[in-house]
């Protein structure tokens, strides 16, 4: 068997309405409006991995037990914006309590980081390396 992509990705949510304010007022996911909210017109999943939890505490919180006053994640998800720091302040300016504000990884990626309403450990991420060369994109000679 060869898995050539991901096929789709879908939060198990204890709380609809909760949920689709986050996803589709808060990040502007165009999901549909039946009973299973969903969307086949958003761009594919560029990344898929297993990451430990001790490895997520280390990138949200500096350390590597996840802290007991905050739900662990069941898996994580992110978003490509174009300016992570705006994306995080517009979800803080709806409410929404970010673990980490916008930084800038080691390797490279920027993301700030929520647990949104289902528990999922939200990423709002720029990461250049899925920006370059694209199409319409001046390089330098």
């Amino acid at each position: 068997m060869k898995v050539r992509f991901v096929a789709g990705v879908a939060p198990i949510v204890p709380d609809l309405a909760s949920a689709r304010s986050f996803y589709v007022d808060a990040l502007g996911i165009p999901l549909s409006d039946h009973d299973y909210p969903a969307t086949f017109d958003f761009e594919g999943v560029k990344h898929f991995g297993l990451w430990r939890l001790e490895d997520a505490a280390q990138a949200c919180f500096g350390q590597p037990g996840w802290p007991n006053e905050v739900p662990p994640p069941q898996a994580s998800i992110e978003f490509e914006v174009d300016d992570v720091a705006a994306a995080a302040a517009e979800l803080e300016g709806k409410g929404y309590r970010l673990l980490h504000g916008a930084r800038t990884e080691p390797w490279g990626q920027t993301v700030a980081r929520l647990i949104g309403p289902e528990g999922l450990l939200v990423g709002l991420s720029y990461a250049p390396w899925y920006h370059e060369a694209e199409p319409g994109a001046v390089t330098e000679s």
